[in-house]
This record gives structure tokens, sequence and C-alpha cells, in this order.
């Protein structure tokens, strides 16, 4: 049996289950979702994009879902405690891909803002929320991404409305957690509303030593002169599997940071969707992953310039070692009429081992004029004078690569517009580095 069949059989078993659940707006795409699923099916390594990646093997094993509901025996306030020093969060949780309800963080939010569990949000908000809901991510494209909205019953939800700035950054925990293999199907949504203003940071971490499985739907919507960050932070493990897919729609003067870093995982693919429709905007696109054993990562982008006068800075970095295996694929698509166009796409990479792999693939597709693009791409081990200078002045050589393969990725998280977030992913890279990196050190659940 292919691994799709599964999943179709286990929708046409637990429809009415599904649905009752979660809430209309989410419910309307199904059937649309299902009837493209299984057109669709998963992509296969045959596809130019999924070359490194065996989708259809990633989702064969018979995982666990919690269709039912049914929310876990503990308080993620009262035992993870992974907030990062001097950020002071809004802290929420999913776990698995439930909306923890039960307990929600005190900070106040500006009059008008939502955040909080998708469900409710569509129950309160349903014209907002049919609006922009699948609008970004087509279940009609992406057989992943079908999968998901065929199967999501929650998620997470920021609303801002227009002229309106949430100063404290929010962060939401991810947390998988069970005693059987368990697949989880998340939804992210947030809107922006014109001149508005917020910071999402995401992190993921897996409790327990069982396989886990998630579909990760993020979609983004930045309206005109709209400012959003979104941080990605995974540090999972090595038995669990993630398929993440960011959609991002920008407005006229619209200004969006996209940064990913994954520290820790077993095979993750990320992709990311960016469309500027609006003169003047601006995005900015970076990742880095730090992978041994036999850890891999495929990242594909997509950035499209519909509309003149815009500008993006792509920026992908990746260290590997043991056997770990990377892959890098980056299209720029300038479109007829985008005139002036500002586009880079830069992707670096260090192969520490012979047996560590990495596959890179820049694209650059330009149908206007007056454009300034460029994309490159390099992929070597660490500068061997590098080293013999620094063992000149006395550090030893693992010390001397170590603080070598810290700079080499420094630059992503310079990107961080968050001055305490980004103090504390320097000094979790370097313990990354050290081989310190295990649970966070204020998780009550992991000691």
């Amino acid at each position: 049996m292919k691994a799709e069949q599964q999943y179709i059989d286990l929708f046409a078993q637990c429809e009415d289950l599904v649905c009752r659940h979660s809430a209309p707006v989410m419910n309307s795409l199904r059937a649309k979702a299902l009837a493209d699923f299984e057109r669709l099916g998963f992509p296969s390594v045959k596809s130019e994009d999924y070359r490194y990646t065996d989708v259809g093997r990633a989702f064969a094993p018979d995982y666990g879902l919690n269709l039912n509901r049914i929310a876990i025996p503990v308080n993620p306030y009262d035992v993870f405690r992974c907030d990062v020093p001097n950020l002071s969060t809004s802290l929420y949780f999913v776990v698995n891909d439930s909306f923890y309800d039960k307990a929600l963080p005190k900070a106040h939010l500006p009059e008008g803002v939502y955040v909080g569990g998708m469900r409710l949000f569509m129950e309160q908000h349903p014209e907002i929320a049919s609006r922009y809901y699948g609008q970004a991510a087509s279940s009609g494209k992406d057989g992943i991404v079908a999968l998901n909205t065929m199967l999501a019953q929650d998620g997470f939800v920021v609303y801002v409305p227009k002229n309106v700035v949430v100063e404290r950054p929010i962060q939401l925990i991810n947390i998988f957690r069970n005693d059987v293999d368990t697949m989880a199907n998340r939804r992210i949504l947030a809107i922006l509303e014109p001149n508005s203003e917020a910071k999402l940071l995401v992190c993921d971490h897996s409790i327990d030593d069982v396989k886990f499985l998630a579909t990760q739907v993020v979609e983004i919507f930045a309206e005109e002169g709209a400012r959003f960050d979104y941080y990605d932070l995974e540090e999972s493990s090595a038995s669990t599997t993630r398929f993440s897919s960011v959609h991002v729609k920008q407005g006229a003067s619209s200004n969006v940071l996209v940064n990913g870093i994954t520290l820790t995982n077993g095979l993750t693919r990320n992709n990311y969707y960016i469309e500027l429709n609006g003169e003047h905007a601006e995005t900015s696109l970076c990742g880095m992953s730090i992978l041994d054993k036999e850890q891999q990562m495929d990242t594909y982008t997509h950035i499209t310039h519909a509309v003149p006068n815009c500008t993006s800075n792509e920026l992908f970095k990746n260290v590997l070692n043991d056997r770990a295996v990377g892959a890098f694929s980056g299209r720029i698509l300038v479109k007829e009429g985008a005139d002036k166009t500002s586009a880079y796409q830069t992707n670096r990479n260090l192969c520490a081992t012979r047996e560590a792999r990495m596959y890179s693939k820049p694209q650059l597709e330009i149908y206007a004029d007056d454009v300034k693009c460029s994309h490159g791409m390099t992929t070597g081990q660490l500068d061997e004078n590098a080293l013999f200078y620094m063992q000149s002045r006395g550090i030893p050589r693992d010390e001397a690569r170590m603080l070598l393969s810290v700079a080499f990725t420094s630059d992503v998280i310079d990107h961080v517009r968050v001055e305490a977030l980004k103090d504390r992913l320097h000094k979790l890279v370097e313990k990354r580095f050290r081989g310190e990196l295990a649970r966070c050190a204020g998780c009550h659940i992991c000691k």
C-alpha cells in the first residue's frame, strides 16, 4: 500500500471526528484538500525539488494522531520553563498539535490584538479567519500542505489590527510529548494589518524517546507598512521528522524577517514561499543548521518579486559533520514589470568530514529590466591556514575548529532584531559546537 492510502482511509473513517473538534472555517477547506491530496500524493524523489528527501518513506509508518483532542495531564507552564533570559516574552504552548488553553500568560496585549488558539479565533472572528486561512498556502500545489489542511484541527494565531505595535515578543513553544509514535499537524496564522508590528519566536522541542512526525504550515500576511519578525528555533531530537512550509504575502512598504535555525533534529524539510506584492516591500530570509551523525536538512526557497522597487536578501548556511546530509534549492523569480528589483541570494556550507554531503542549487529567473540580482554558493572545509595560525597562538585544534565554525554561522544570527534573543542564540550555537547542547536546562520534564 502506498503511504498516501493510509491517510486517505483514515480521513474517510474519521472525518466527522476531525471536524467535530475543529472550527467551521478549517472544515470548509477539507474536501478540497482531500481531493488535492488524492491527486498530488506525496512529492516524489523523482521531482527535482525533492531529490534528496524521500517523503513517502517518512510518512509510511503508522503514527498515532490525537484526533479526539485528549489533553496531556500536565501544565507546561509549571514544568517547561524555557524562556530566553531577559527576553520577557508572552509565552504560549502547543502540545503536539493542540493549543494549550488551560492557562495563559498574564502579559497585557494592546487592545484588539489576538494571540492564542486558532479554533477559538475562528469562532470569534470567522470573517477575518475565512479571508486569510488557506489563502497563502494552497493545498492544490503541495501534497504535504494538502494533508495538513485535511487533518489539522487547531493551531496558533497572531492578529494585530491596523496601526498597533506589539512591543513584547510573542513566544510559542511546540512540544512533542507522548509514549507512542505520534504525528502532529500544526498551523500558524499571522495577520498584520496596515502599519502594525509584532515579533514571533517559535521553538520546537521533542520530549520523549519515541518517533515524532510533524507537518507545519505557517501563513504570514503583512499588509501595507506592516513589520513582522518570524524566528523558528528547532531543538528537537534525532527521532523527530518535520515538514514545514512558510508562506508569506507582503503588501506595499512592508518589512518581514524570517529566520530559521536548526540546532538539533532528525530529518527536516523547510519550504519558504515569499511573495512581494506591493511596491517598496522588503524581505530578509535567513537560515542555518548544524548537523552531525545522520541528521538531514533540506531547504527550498521561492521568492517572487511581482511588482517594482522591492528588495529581498537571502542567506542560508549549513555546517555538516559525520554522515550528515544537507540540501539547498533557492529560486528568485522577478516577474515582468518588476523593474528596479534588488534580490540577493547566498548559500554557504561547511563539510567537516569526507562522509558529509551537501547539495546546492541557487537559481535566478528574471523577466524585468533595470534589476540588481545575484546568487552565490560555496561548499568547502575550514581554512587550514586559519587553523594553523590559531594553533600557533596556543589554541588547541578542536577549540580552533569550534571558534571558526561559530564565526562562520554568526552572520545569520546577526540578522536577529531582538538583542536578548541574538545573544542567547550565539551562546546556544557555541554550546552546540562544543557538544554541550542537550535538553533545555529550564525544562522540568526533561530531568
